[in-house]
This record gives structure tokens, C-alpha cells and sequence, in this order.
């Protein structure tokens, strides 16, 4: 039986929504780091998926591409413990929560984060305004929803907890989650003393001084 192989980054949100579901399953896996310095393990990602985004998962025969899909697969192949993609009725909430992180969180953030790595002539204030004024109304509707919830859908923790971590973390460093969405906060603050969350978000740590706006010193 092979081990799954995982490319991707530590410090990309979405290299860490995988490694947050590796690792509430404590499921093996090989990690293939990509960067400047491993020009080998991009040649091999390109390889499986040529557009070259990660995270990608090899795993004997299959190659799976996007973290959602990823979550489920290592779901399916660790049974063991709570799921993290249950199929009983919560698990239509828990995809919709998941793609409202991915594109309503995550997006706008890259967003405000890609526009800051622009030449000056290539500024899009007018997109930047927009991505903030979408996670401003995002953050307020997240307060609402996820009142009286320790979780995401209100049980365990799921597919959904495993996008919103990376997501609410880098949004709050771009775009600071007011203090008026105490419910949010609270949220962001349980998620990222989650076990899991937690060891993704120091395995990254190194690579702060990348962060283009200045990471905080907060987290």
C-alpha cells in the first residue's frame, strides 16, 4: 500500500485546509514541499496537474486536485473517529459553509493580498475596496449563522471548520474582523486553538516574513 503524497505549502491556506484534515484523522502522508529551492517537486506537481495549483494528492493511481475534494478523500480513506464529511442532513450546510469560505473569505482576501504585490501603475483600489466590502458583509452574516455554535453546522467539526480556518485567518490579518462580530471572533479564536489548526499554523510560521502586508504578531 503506497503513502499519499501531498504537494503544496505551508504557509497557502488551502495547502492547510488539506493538512488540517491529515491530521484530524492522523492519517499518513508524504509532504512534498514546493518553492524556489525544490524545482524537482514543482516539475513532478506540473506533471499531475499542469496548471501547477496546489494542493494536489497522489495517491497510488489517483490524483486529486482542489482541497475540498482532498478533505473527502482522506475522509473516506480514515473512517475512523468523527467524520469530517457527514452524510446525513448537516452535510448540505457543511458544503455551502465550505465554498462561502473558499469564495467569500479566502477569494477576497488573495485579492487584497495580490493587489498589494503590484507595480504602483497596477493597482486596483476599486477591486480592493470591493474584496474588503465583501468580507465586511460576509463577516456580519457568519456572526448571524454561526450563533450558538461551537462548529461550523452547529455538531462536530467538518469539512467546513477545515476551510474556514485558513480562510477567517488570513481575512482578519488583510482586513480586520470587527470587534462588534464577537461571535466570529470567537470562532476564528476555537479554530485556531484546535489541535490541528494549530500545528498547520506553526508549521508556517517560518514563512511570515513573506507575507506581503506584514504579518502580525497577534497570532
Amino acid at each position: 500500500m503506497t503513502t499519499p503524497i501531498l504537494y503544496g505549502h505551508p504557509f497557502s491556506s488551502y495547502t492547510q485546509k488539506a493538512l488540517i484534515a491529515f491530521y484530524e484523522k492522523d492519517a499518513p502522508f508524504d509532504f512534498r514541499m514546493l518553492g524556489p529551492d525544490q524545482p524537482e517537486t514543482m516539475a513532478a506537481l506540473t506533471a499531475l496537474w499542469p496548471l501547477g495549483k496546489f494542493p494536489v494528492l497522489s495517491d497510488g493511481p489517483l490524483t486529486l486536485v482542489e482541497a475540498s475534494v482532498i478533505v473527502e478523500h482522506v475522509d473516506r480513506a480514515h473512517p475512523g473517529g468523527e467524520p469530517l464529511v457527514p452524510k446525513h442532513d448537516p452535510a448540505l450546510e457543511m458544503r455551502m459553509l465550505d465554498r462561502v469560505f473558499d469564495n467569500y473569505v479566502m477569494t477576497p482576501t488573495a485579492k487584497i493580498v495580490g493587489d498589494s504585490l503590484r507595480p504602483a501603475e497596477g493597482k486596483d483600489p476599486a477591486g480592493v475596496a470591493e474584496a474588503e466590502a465583501t468580507l465586511e458583509t460576509i463577516y456580519g452574516w457568519l456572526d448571524g449563522r454561526l450563533a450558538g455554535r461551537e462548529w461550523a453546522t452547529g455538531g462536530g467539526f467538518t469539512l467546513a471548520d477545515c476551510a474556514a480556518a485558513p480562510s477567517l485567518f488570513y481575512a482578519d490579518w488583510v482586513y480586520r474582523i470587527d470587534g462588534r462580530y464577537a461571535t466570529l471572533t470567537s470562532y476564528r479564536t476555537r479554530l485556531l486553538a484546535r489541535p490541528s489548526v494549530a500545528r498547520v499554523v506553526e508549521e508556517a510560521r517560518p514563512y511570515r516574513a513573506y507575507f506581503p502586508l506584514g504579518a502580525p504578531d497577534r497570532d
